[in-house]
């Protein structure tokens, strides 16, 4: 494996990172919805402070900025660089033990936690393009974190580099730190006018070299049937079962389209994930995602029809469905600024990177996006 242009302890700061448990929470009013997020937030504070960072800061929601001082004289924008702490709340993130595989040669690789859970060469052909590198997985029972650990983790050493370096010209750039983005809330408290960025890029990425600068518009939606419960013993003519309500509504989505499993490109989908059931009540939440925003109401306004078809279906029972707005497509905005898509591509060839675009956002979950983008503030 060669080694990097630029040395910097970003492989040792991400394996750091990764030991603390910043796993989010939905449906939580608190902000962050976990406290434990706020424990490596702090640690970025110190840390970043010992490294000589000017203006460092935590706010009541947790968000960390920093200013990295310019050193040049010349007017030039101030830029951001922003990745959050947490991991997804479908997986444990406590506990994490990372493997590094040394100079990897293309091997299925076995999770030694859970012989099940097996990383496919002929299944991940991204593995392919990781001949002779080292790569860094979990223990087989924890989400490793590296969504978006290893971004916090490149925007740190980076800054330790240019710090070390002041003969590297460069505007003042602002760092930024932020909670709950796994669950659709990165973003709720940002405060814009604080950070003082013209624009900024979000180091949330899937390779190298890859630039994103569109990504789906996103809601979510759930549906919460009400049904009658009472002893079994006695349930004949008076209990209605929300379980099976929901499980007739699931049955009567579409199943040759409108579905992560079914659409591509630009398509968009419906995509129930989590189902919280028992015979009183239950919820079906469903991501909801499309590029064309106006597109979204359309999905939604299909769930809204099905779910209501289905408790007419089922006397005795009832239905809400709540819309919550989460992320629109940042392509939008960016089409009036090309410039910072611009200079993103202009960065990337000078490294003696290849450039590469593509929708690799499909695969979004969680609401915060999984966004591996590119982000405009201005």
């Amino acid at each position: 494996m060669s080694q990097p242009k630029y040395p910097t302890r970003c492989v040792e700061r991400f394996l750091e990172y990764v030991c603390f448990d910043t796993q989010s929470e939905e449906d939580r009013e608190a902000y962050p919805s976990t406290e434990k997020q706020l424990v490596l937030l702090k640690h970025l504070v110190g840390e970043l402070q010992d490294l000589g960072l000017q203006d460092v800061s935590m706010d009541d929601y947790g968000y960390v900025f920093a200013t990295l001082p310019a050193t040049t004289t010349d007017e030039v924008p101030v830029i951001g660089f922003i990745a959050h702490v947490d991991t997804s709340p479908e997986m444990p993130g406590k506990d994490v033990k990372a493997i590094i595989h040394k100079n990897y040669r293309g091997q299925d690789i076995v999770l030694p936690d859970d012989e099940t859970a097996v990383l496919r060469y002929d299944d991940n052909p991204a593995l392919a393009e990781q001949k002779g590198n080292d790569i860094i997985t979990a223990s087989g029972t924890t989400l490793l974190g590296a969504d978006n650990k290893a971004g916090v983790a490149e925007i740190v050493s980076a800054a330790e580099y240019l710090i070390a370096h002041p003969e590297i010209k460069h505007g003042k750039i602002r760092l930024g730190f932020t909670p709950d983005e796994e669950v659709g809330n990165g973003t709720k408290f940002f405060d814009v006018k604080k950070f003082g960025a013209s624009y900024a890029y979000t180091m949330d990425g899937e390779t190298l070299g890859q630039l994103e600068v569109e990504t789906f518009s996103a809601d979510a939606l759930t549906a919460t049937f009400q049904g009658f419960n009472t002893h079994p013993g006695f349930a004949k003519g008076k209990m209605t079962n929300a379980i099976k309500v929901a499980a007739d509504f699931i049955t009567r989505l579409p199943k040759d389209g409108l579905s992560p499993e079914t659409t591509e490109g630009y398509e968009g989908f419906v995509h129930p994930y989590v189902v919280q059931a028992g015979v009183e009540s239950t919820a079906v939440k469903f991501l909801i995602r499309d590029f064309r925003t106006e597109l979204l109401k359309e999905k939604e306004d299909l769930l809204k029809k099905l779910a209501e078809e289905t408790v007419a279906d089922w006397p005795g029972s009832s239905v809400q469905v709540k819309v919550d707005e989460q992320y629109r497509n940042m392509g939008e905005i960016l089409k009036k600024h090309p410039k910072v898509v611009a200079a993103a591509e202009k960065a990337i060839r000078a490294a003696g990177l290849e450039l590469r675009t593509s929708l690799h956002l499909r695969h979004a979950q969680g609401g915060g996006s999984h966004r591996r983008t590119l982000q405009g503030l201005g």
